[in-house]
């Protein structure tokens, strides 16, 4: 790791991504997209999950303007299709990704984090697409990936009056899975991390990289799919051990918690 802008910390079989420009509320330029893209596609083999935060009061304050301002048709289309392969080696990477989010989570910073699979936000968390205040559109994969987490007709009424979602108004449209109280989103994202990296490590694949595109298929061939990968999944040795676990009363049952 060589940008001072994101750091990596390895806890156990965790790894912990932290944006680290602060000066510009972690705004993303385009180095940091591609330290992102580097970090993900170089990961330990221990690591089986992963949290993405970002340092000071803001998770991302979305991208860096000031390296738009000259650039014309073609640089554009280059340069959101860079980060459209970036953020897929976070969306279908080695491990799931947990976010925790505070503060600013706009523009880009909500690209990114709808590029992970699960989201933690606190009571400070706020969620704002002003592109269309900009004179710009989204081009980090948000008109694909936000429109699955809120549908089309509420991302159409962010870029079209710059509307804010707070954290509480933000969970309930589909933001976060998660919402906690100020400061603690890093913590929660975190145990949340550690007990997703508990999971037979060919099940938490078949959730991030089966599961989205099962959703985007045909019925018939969603079903397909899914009976292929459920075959491969349980064929799986340390997944034939959790069963016999299971079934030989040394596994826990579910409860309610």
């Amino acid at each position: 790791m060589n940008n001072p802008d994101l750091q990596l910390d390895i806890r156990g079989a965790v790894a912990v991504v932290r944006l680290s420009r602060t000066a510009k509320r972690n705004a993303l330029n385009d180095a940091l997209v591609l330290a992102l893209r580097d970090t993900f596609q170089r990961l330990p083999s221990t690591v089986r999950a992963a949290v993405i935060d970002g340092d000071g009061d803001h998770f991302c304050a979305g991208l860096d303007l000031s390296e738009i301002k000259e650039r014309d048709a073609a640089a554009g289309l280059h340069h959101s299709r860079m980060w459209h392969a970036a953020l897929e080696d976070i969306q279908y990477g080695p491990v799931p990704v947990v976010a925790a989010l505070h503060g600013a989570v706009v523009g880009g910073g909500l690209e990114l984090a709808a590029a992970c699979h699960v989201r933690v936000a606190d009571d400070t968390t706020f969620y704002a697409l002003p592109e269309g205040s900009r004179g710009i559109f989204v081009g980090g994969g948000g008109s694909v990936r936000i429109p699955r987490l809120i549908g089309t007709a509420r991302m159409t009424d962010m870029m079209l009056t710059g509307r804010v979602y707070d954290a509480e108004q933000g969970e309930r449209a589909g933001f976060a899975q998660y919402l906690v109280p100020k400061g603690q989103a890093f913590d929660k994202a975190l145990a949340l991390a550690e007990r997703v990296a508990e999971n037979a490590p060919l099940t938490n694949y078949a959730l991030t990289h089966a599961l989205p595109r099962i959703a985007e298929q045909p019925a018939d061939h969603g079903y397909l799919t899914e009976a292929l990968m459920s075959a491969i999944a349980q064929s799986a040795p340390e997944a034939k051990e959790r069963v016999r676990a299971f079934l030989d009363g040394r596994a826990a049952k579910v409860a309610k918690s």
